[in-house]
């Protein structure tokens, strides 16, 4: 037990779908090979950012969809502190994204979360 619990909160995760509408509607768009990402200033108090993701089944079948979200989330996880605080994020998967693997997710996940940061 000598790891420090590093789980991504309920707090810092976007759960209902007009949210996930509102920022994906009004938010700014950010583009790579493999992932979108859509930031828009947070609504409720400050704090770190917020994180949605969406994979569709254009990705593929539920196994290899739930293997891009955890990709997705372990990156986010594992890079909370660089996380535009203040933001509402949503990641949404192209079906290249099944084939990129974890590497590359965590990757590009940082590069486009480093040009999210202008819009604090």
């Amino acid at each position: 037990m000598g790891a420090a619990r590093q789980a991504f909160p309920r707090a810092r995760r976007v759960r209902k779908r007009a949210e996930y509408l509102a920022i994906q509607g009004g938010g700014r768009r950010f583009t790579g090979d493999h992932y979108m990402l859509f930031a828009r200033r947070s609504a409720g108090e400050g704090g770190g950012a917020r994180v949605g993701v969406t994979v569709s089944r254009k990705v593929g079948g539920a196994v290899l969809r739930n293997k891009v979200k955890r990709w997705v989330r372990e990156s986010c996880r594992r890079m909370q502190r660089e996380l535009p605080e203040g933001l509402d994020l949503v990641i949404v998967a192209r079906p290249s994204a099944s084939r990129a693997g974890y590497g590359p997710t965590a990757l590009e996940l940082a590069n486009l979360a480093r040009r999210a940061r202008g819009l604090r």
